[in-house]
């Protein structure tokens, strides 16, 4: 073969092996990607078995020191009264197999601190907005939630009618209620006491599924070693194309041996045994 040819075949591999590394780049990104966000829910996952059903903490030892993130899901035990007159409806929740509503009603300790408590989810009406929301009770209650983060507005720029939030965004509620109004943290409530004759519909508990991260990592892997796979058929193949391609052209050239071809072997008709015993009798007879 001749140089040019040779160093245009090692150029036309070269760039199959780069695309092969490249692929090889790109699959270990999304690989690791895929890894850490398995971390991740494993981590929420131990958090949520740790403080799910532990013991209510008062609600005035988490506002003194600051809300954590190891604080969350954790029960925590208020005492004070409802600000029904300030209640919101935060829109579009994934709640009982549609766009849900949930009920947002800040709670006034007797200290004048507020935590937002969310009560709850009520369905949409024709309206698209709830037909009825069960009211909170009056007077002092004892009410038991789960911490919670607060949300960040949408990023989208998405927004609400009044009396409703396109997410819980607590500083947003902050601004109908006051300053001293908790805004790192909200509460999703378990229990109030006294119980009132009816409730919105309790929010779905959170799921111990870790979820399909790790599969999809060794996805990522086996892809990446994948196209070094393929990348190495195709090497294969042109070349096994390029010697048959030499050997139909020249088939004394080559690293085989000699070709030579094979004669072609000459069938015999059978005679037919009665047409032999035929001519025996006609040649006894003449």
């Amino acid at each position: 073969m001749s140089r040019p040819f040779l160093q245009r075949r090692a150029a036309r591999w070269g760039v199959y092996a780069l695309i092969a590394v490249l692929f090889a780049i790109a699959c270990g990104f999304l690989s690791h990607w895929q890894f850490s966000r398995n971390e991740e829910r494993a981590t929420m996952l131990a958090l949520v078995a740790a403080n799910y059903d532990a013991d209510p903490l008062p609600v005035e030892d988490v506002l003194d020191r600051g809300f954590a993130p190891g604080d969350e899901w954790h029960p925590v035990l208020l005492t004070g009264r409802y600000l029904a007159d300030d209640q919101l409806l935060v829109r579009n929740r994934a709640q009982g197999g549609t766009s849900a509503f949930e009920v947002l009603v800040p709670f006034e300790l007797a200290d004048g601190r507020i935590v937002v408590i969310d009560r709850g989810w009520v369905a949409p009406g024709e309206d698209a907005v709830p037909d009825d929301v069960p009211a909170a009770p009056d007077g002092e209650v004892t009410v038991i939630a789960r911490l919670r983060p607060g949300e960040p507005l949408p990023s989208s720029g998405r927004s609400a009618p009044n009396g409703q939030l396109p997410t819980i965004h607590l500083p947003s509620v902050a601004e109908r209620t006051g300053p001293q109004t908790e805004t790192a943290f909200y509460g999703l409530m378990v229990t109030e006491d006294p119980a009132p004759a009816a409730r919105p519909s309790e929010l779905a508990a959170p799921t111990d599924d870790p979820g399909p991260h790790l599969s999809y990592a060794i996805q990522w892997i086996l892809f990446a070693i994948m196209g070094f796979v393929f990348i190495a058929y195709m090497i294969r193949t042109e070349i096994r194309a390029r010697r048959e391609d030499a050997q139909v052209a020249d088939p004394d050239s080559g690293d085989d041996e000699e070709w030579t071809p094979r004669p072609r072997p000459v069938r015999r008709r059978r005679k037919d045994r009665d047409a032999d015993e035929e001519d025996a009798l006609i040649d006894a007879g003449g």
